[in-house]
């Protein structure tokens, strides 16, 4: 009984047209919430914007709660696959970093829509919220250390690094990517960087 209950309760799509609906539905939660906020976005304009019956919007999930938790979950997500394959071709530790708030400045312009919802998460859902911050943390906190080892940024390089580093991400992320995308972001992440590599590099 408990696992047919879990099996109905279990809202992961099981073919490929309920995956492009789910993805439809949290498209059409990002414009929704990006431009109403959450407390006054609601389902119904997300299933007219996904052009989907409202069925079909509990099909996946359970309430507006649960899109907005899924959709903090799958924006964070989305960052992390846009920032980390560009990651991979960096020169060395110093060099990641440029590249990981370059690629950042770029996904902020593409979707400005991520500042309102992620500051949104901070009262709607804490847990997401924390867990957008700290698993960005963590990865970047596993990527300097691993520059570490390689001799790539100092030995000393821990996590109270990685924290200064995402909030100085986070902020450039909304003054040129947000608030003025006019300033090109290479030139943007190259000074930026300069201060990284002054504050935690090899080279005196």
């Amino acid at each position: 009984m408990a696992e047919d209950a879990a099996a109905k309760d279990d809202k992961t799509p099981r073919t490929a047209r309920g995956e492009r609906t789910r993805r439809a539905l949290l498209a059409a939660a990002a414009a929704e919430f990006g431009e109403k906020g959450f407390h006054d976005g609601s389902i119904s304009g997300i299933t007219r914007r996904a052009g989907c019956a409202l069925g079909s919007f509990y099909t996946y999930f359970d309430s507006k709660d649960d899109i907005f938790r899924a959709l903090v979950a799958d924006m964070s997500g989305q960052v992390r696959d846009y920032v980390s394959p560009r990651i991979a071709d960096a020169r060395d530790g110093i060099d990641a970093e440029r590249i990981g708030l370059l690629s950042f400045l770029e996904f902020a312009r593409e979707h400005k829509e991520i500042y309102r919802i992620i500051d949104e998460a901070e009262f709607v859902d804490q847990a997401a919220y924390r867990a957008h911050y700290e698993n960005t943390a963590s990865r970047m906190t596993a990527r300097l250390t691993k520059a570490a080892v390689r001799g790539d940024v100092r030995a000393d390089v821990e996590e109270v690094h990685a924290w200064a580093i995402m909030g100085m991400n986070v902020f450039l992320g909304l003054r040129f990517g947000v608030w003025d995308d006019s300033r090109p972001p290479e030139e943007v992440a190259a000074i930026a960087n300069a201060l990284v590599e002054r504050g935690i590099g090899t080279k005196i």
